[in-house]
């Protein structure tokens, strides 16, 4: 199996704040990936650096082979065109519609005629879920869970073949989050994706996610299957999963 991500003994450093400490991990083609770890461990920071959003101190970061330090302008624009983004937020622009929010990335980048344009981006809305009246709605007039599918749309318009998803179920309930696990699952299938998501949702982790790596001391502590990664005897492991609102509490009486 390809490796579609890999991390190699990155260090990130805001100010005297050590963040990384040569942190190693590497994802595989196809699969649903989750950043695991508590608030403050790098999750978020280390996708901006997958996104070149921002710089490592040092250590490489490569996608699709290509390594993220040693791009040119053009090779950097060229590689962003194979991967979407869903920010935790939806970073929907407030003054478009959801089908203008969609249409972006294809009006400056593709070259497509309009009419063709506007068949993408209707196909881009029914493909996450959502009603075809949705399409004229502005983001201020949807629900969360319709502002986080309007923001995968977006992320898929031009045929990604990496997804990157932050805090993706974070704000929806249960079972809107539930309903959205579902579809990134059905996308990842369809669509053949490879899917890197920061999450703290545990119900994630135990539904979708293939693989994970778990960052706490400025380090991947753990990574591997769920399976794997549970065997791990470090603090943080075992108060994520055997702590308060840990499912493997009631299970080991603990």
């Amino acid at each position: 199996m390809n490796t579609v991500v890999r991390v190699s003994d990155v260090v990130t450093r805001f100010g005297e704040n050590l963040v990384h400490d040569h942190v190693s991990l590497s994802v595989k083609e196809g699969e649903i990936y989750g950043l695991m770890g508590g608030s403050g461990s790098g999750k978020s920071t280390l996708l901006r650096e997958m996104i070149m959003l921002q710089k490592p101190e040092s250590g490489h970061i490569s996608v699709f082979g290509h390594d993220l330090q040693n791009l040119s302008r053009r090779q950097a624009a060229w590689l962003r065109q194979k991967w979407g983004v869903l920010f935790q937020a939806g970073a929907l622009y407030s003054s478009l519609t959801v089908a203008e929010n969609v249409a972006i990335t294809l009006k400056e980048y593709s070259g497509l005629p309009a009419s063709v344009i506007d068949e993408i981006v209707r196909m881009k809305i029914r493909m996450v879920g959502l009603p075809d009246h949705a399409a004229s709605l502005y983001p201020a007039q949807l629900s969360g869970g319709m502002v986080k599918r309007a923001s995968l749309a977006r992320a898929l318009a031009r045929d990604p073949r990496l997804l990157f998803l932050d805090e993706p179920t974070s704000g929806l309930d249960p079972i809107g989050a539930e309903a959205f696990d579902t579809l990134i699952l059905e996308l990842r299938d369809m669509l053949q994706l490879t899917v890197v998501m920061v999450t703290h949702d545990l119900d994630s982790i135990w539904t979708i996610v293939d693989r994970l790596a778990v960052l706490g001391d400025r380090k991947v502590i753990a990574e591997g299957s769920l399976q794997q990664v549970l065997h791990e005897q470090h603090p943080v492991i075992r108060k994520f999963f055997y702590g308060e609102r840990g499912r493997l509490r009631s299970r080991h009486g603990k």
